[in-house]
């Protein structure tokens, strides 16, 4: 089975959509399918094209058996600018769906997002419109949504705009497929057919990402290995309230073995560090994003992991990191609504604490309660690996996808012959590597 997948990002990019990608189409490709991603090339973790990518405007990749199509990228020097930013998802856009049509003709496409948000949906249509194949649109979060909630749309331009594109996306789509049970929920309430919904869980790769030494190379390195540490790693942004886990590290500044490690970068992350500063907080550190390869090193290296989010963004959304989580066996303290899908993870999983939102007290009491009964910290932790080893992992989420896409495959060689069309094989793609 051919299978297109459009994504802004993709590794060696360290987004979480594109790793994400990474993984899911390494599996698939694993499994025997023809997988080419279209991807922009790697910028995100520096905000600026990386300095092997420049100079053309599409480079070709061979990566775990994957052909990586990598398009020219209009990175704005200024991210939190949302004209700037909507350019930048228009420039995708074009090249994607230029280099989409210089593909072999798929059996299945898939557009990601917010991967850019939306515009990607629009390329998706238009070569779902031209080659005949099923668009399957995969939503990491809800746009406009998130961007309303946040407060970075305002325009009410450009917030109709949005809201006519997510509905064209949607109608255009032959499947939707979401993260949580609350993402479809949102979308069935937008006049999505249930017919087209499917939940899709994020997952994690359980052979990678697995539980090390407590006393490993990163926490050497960070001279960690004494302390006990309150992991947050991630993008550092506005909707994640990390306000409220400095005040849980003000509250608690006196416990002189706890640090906070916050690992990431992001739109927020200097305000925060002058927050801190100004609070004088010794206890906590920050550090930029960590190579991949690094990550069950990171995670391992910590006693107690955040899933912090702002009041009103923790409804719908079940963040990946929670899975990494789990998978290296660290107890969660997640700070979202009770009655939100990532609670519910939690507490079916046993993994963790869950606390109300932006309340630094509330997150001060949990990682107080871990600190004083390790045997429960400890259990938490295997808790959530068992969990994630028996519904999240890489393996039975990749198979979701296989099936889905089979069905919509097999449905459209069906429409075919039935309207009598004669299929063709396409020329076979050179293999390239760079």
């Amino acid at each position: 089975m051919r299978i297109l997948i459009l994504s802004m990002y993709y590794k060696p990019d360290l987004a979480a959509t594109g790793l994400l990608v990474s993984e899911i189409a390494e599996e698939l490709a694993k499994r025997g399918n023809d997988i080419t991603i279209v991807a922009s090339v790697p910028h995100y973790s520096t905000n600026s094209i990386w300095k092997e990518y420049r100079g053309k405007l599409r480079y070709t990749d061979m990566i775990e058996g994957v052909r990586v199509e990598r398009v020219w990228a209009y990175v704005p020097k200024n991210k939190d600018n949302i004209v700037l930013r909507f350019f930048s998802y228009l420039a995708f856009t074009i090249s994607s769906f230029v280099v989409g049509l210089l593909t072999p003709r798929p059996d299945v496409i898939m557009t990601i997002s917010p991967s850019p948000p939306l515009t990607n949906g629009l390329t998706g249509a238009l070569l779902s419109r031209l080659t005949g194949a099923p668009l399957v649109s995969n939503v990491q979060d809800i746009y406009p949504d998130v961007a309303i909630h946040m407060g970075v749309m305002t325009n009410p331009a450009i917030i109709s705009f949005y809201k006519w594109l997510e509905g064209f996306v949607y109608r255009k789509s032959t499947s939707v497929t979401v993260i949580s049970e609350g993402f479809r929920r949102n979308l069935a309430k937008k006049g999505v057919p249930q017919s087209k919904l499917h939940v899709m869980p994020n997952f994690v790769n359980t052979d990678k990402v697995r539980p090390l030494e407590r006393a490993n190379a990163f926490s050497t390195e960070h001279s960690l290995d004494s302390k006990f540490v309150v992991l947050f790693a991630g993008n550092v942004g506005m909707s994640q309230g990390l306000s409220h886990v400095l005040d849980a590290a003000h509250i608690i500044r006196d416990e002189q073995d706890i640090v906070f490690m916050i690992v990431g970068n992001g739109a927020s992350k200097p305000a925060l560090e002058d927050e801190a500063a100004k609070m004088k907080l010794d206890n906590v550190r920050f550090l930029p994003y960590q190579p991949y390869d690094r990550v069950p090193e990171v995670y391992s290296a910590a006693d107690v992991c955040l899933v912090p989010l702002r009041r009103d963004f923790t409804e719908d959304s079940v963040p990946s990191k929670l899975w990494t989580i789990m998978g290296c066996a660290r107890p969660v303290i997640a700070s979202v609504e009770a009655s939100s899908d990532t609670a519910h993870v939690v507490r079916a999983a046993n993994c963790g604490i869950v606390t109300q939102p932006e309340d630094g007290q509330e997150i001060a009491n949990a990682i107080l309660t871990l600190y004083r009964d390790r045997p429960l910290m400890e259990n938490q932790g295997r808790q959530g690996r068992a969990y994630v080893e028996k519904y999240y992992s890489l393996h039975c989420v990749a198979e979701l996808y296989e099936c889905l896409f089979l069905q919509y495959r097999d449905a459209m060689i069906g429409s075919r012959k039935a309207e009598g069309v004669v299929e063709r094989e396409p020329a076979p793609k050179e293999s390239q590597a760079s």
